[in-house]
């Protein structure tokens, strides 16, 4: 009933990635970076070292770094350990109790420690907005840019939402993973048709920097 285990596969490359249906340009003063559920207990259901996880923590790491340097938020989803059954919701019948009581399972991986002006952000569903305080955080900026796990899960769940609040989604395709590189490229094909930009790691700093398009 939980988690699945994770085998690797490389992930996606730009001239894999689908068609976007519109083709939106991140902006530094329009952004905030979501840093979507990066958590020792979801992390540990890959392989150690191996793809995805490897690029997933690589391509995250540039992206928080350059946007800490841009002046862009960057907000940290976790869900909690320990929740009741009450807190856990139907998702205790589709995934079991979730994140257990140690609370090193619930901390976001080491290479990702939320620091300085971070802001880590308790999540309780599927989908960052819900319950959460991610839309005050945005305030009058109206993009986001969606890493972390899983994409076809809560970070596809957090783009569908954006979109429906008039806030242009960037679902970095190699700054996502998911349970399979079948479940992965489903979430990518998802978001370019029907609610967001996806694009590389690369290429979003590309656009904060204002170089190549």
């Amino acid at each position: 009933m939980g988690l699945p285990t994770i085998a690797p596969y490389p992930m996606p490359t730009e001239s894999e990635l689908p068609k976007n249906r519109v083709e939106w340009t991140c902006d530094p003063d329009r952004a905030v970076l979501l840093v979507h559920d990066m958590q020792n207990h979801f992390l540990r259901a890959f392989e150690t070292g191996a793809s995805p996880v490897s690029e997933l923590v690589g391509n995250i790491t540039r992206l928080r770094d350059v946007c800490r340097e841009q002046g862009i938020p960057v907000v940290f989803s976790a869900q909690p350990g320990g929740q009741t059954t009450d807190q856990r919701g139907l998702q205790l019948d589709m995934w079991g109790r979730g994140i257990g009581p140690d609370p090193a399972d619930a901390e976001i991986v080491a290479p990702l420690t939320p620091a300085g002006s971070d802001l880590r952000m308790t999540k309780w569903r599927y989908n960052a907005f819900h319950r959460t305080e991610l839309a005050d955080v945005l305030g009058s900026r109206d993009q986001l840019i969606i890493t972390g796990v899983y994409a076809h899960i809560g970070c596809l769940m957090t783009a569908a939402d954006a979109f429906m609040r008039d806030i242009q989604p960037f679902l970095v395709a190699d700054a996502v993973a998911d349970f399979s590189a079948e479940d992965h490229a489903m979430a990518l094909r998802w978001a370019a048709g029907r609610c967001a930009t996806t694009l590389t790691a690369a290429r979003l700093i590309d656009q904060l920097a204002g170089g190549p398009r």
